[in-house]
C-alpha cells in the first residue's frame, strides 16, 4: 500500500506540473489572441495552427511521463488526431474562416471525447479529475457549437477559437489546484497521525 501511495504522489506531482504548464500556455494563448492577433491575420493564422499542434505534443509528452503511448490509447489518439488537425487547419485556412473553425469543432468534439476517456482512466488512480472531465464534455459540445457556427455567415476569426482555449486554461489550472489541495491535506492528516 505505500508503495502505490507513493506512486499516487509521484503521479499527481507530474499531473500538477502538466496542468500548471497546460493553463500557463492556453492563457498566454488566449491573451494574444485577444489582443494583437485579432488584427494581425498571419498571427492568427500561425497560431490557430500551433493551437492543436501544442495539445499533440502535450498530450505526447504526458503520456511517456505515464507510461507511454502504449499504455495510454485515448492520449495516442488525441496525438494524432491533434498532429491532423494542426495540417488540416493550415490546408482549412487557405480555404476560408469558416473551414478553419469547422476543423477545429471537429476536434473539438474528437480530441474533447479522447480527454474525458484519460481523466476517467486516471481517476482511479490520482483522483481529481472532476475537472478534466467536465472541460472533455464541455469540449465536445464547443465543438458540436464550432460545426454549426462554421455553416453560418457571420464573420469568423480567432476571436471565435479564443473562449474555447480560454475554458481549457481554466479547468486546467482547476485540476492543478485540487490536486494540490488534496496534496495538502493528506500531508496534514498523515502529519496529525
Amino acid at each position: 500500500m505505500p508503495a502505490r501511495m507513493n506512486h499516487a504522489q509521484s503521479s499527481n506531482g507530474w499531473l500538477k506540473s502538466y496542468y500548471f504548464l497546460r493553463f500557463a500556455v492556453s492563457a498566454a494563448w488566449v491573451a494574444v489572441a485577444f489582443t494583437v492577433a485579432r488584427s494581425v491575420p498571419p498571427l492568427a493564422a500561425v497560431m490557430l495552427v500551433a493551437y492543436p499542434a501544442w495539445d499533440a505534443l502535450a498530450n505526447y509528452i504526458d503520456a511517456q511521463r505515464s507510461g507511454g503511448l502504449g499504455r495510454n490509447k485515448s492520449q495516442l489518439l488525441n496525438f494524432a488526431v491533434s498532429i491532423l488537425t494542426a495540417i488540416a487547419v493550415a490546408i482549412a485556412l487557405g480555404r476560408s474562416m469558416n473551414a478553419m473553425l469547422a476543423v477545429y469543432g471537429v476536434w473539438a468534439v474528437v480530441s474533447g471525447a479522447f480527454q474525458l476517456l484519460t481523466a476517467v482512466r486516471r481517476w482511479k488512480s490520482n483522483g481529481a479529475q472532476w475537472a478534466m472531465i467536465l472541460s472533455g464534455a464541455q469540449s465536445a459540445l464547443a465543438g458540436l457549437f464550432f460545426v454549426k457556427m462554421a455553416r453560418g455567415a457571420d464573420a469568423i476569426g480567432i476571436a471565435n477559437v479564443a473562449p474555447y482555449a480560454a475554458f481549457g486554461a481554466f479547468y486546467f489550472l482547476v485540476s492543478a489546484v485540487w490536486l494540490s489541495v488534496g496534496d495538502i491535506l493528506r500531508k496534514s492528516r498523515q502529519v496529525a497521525s
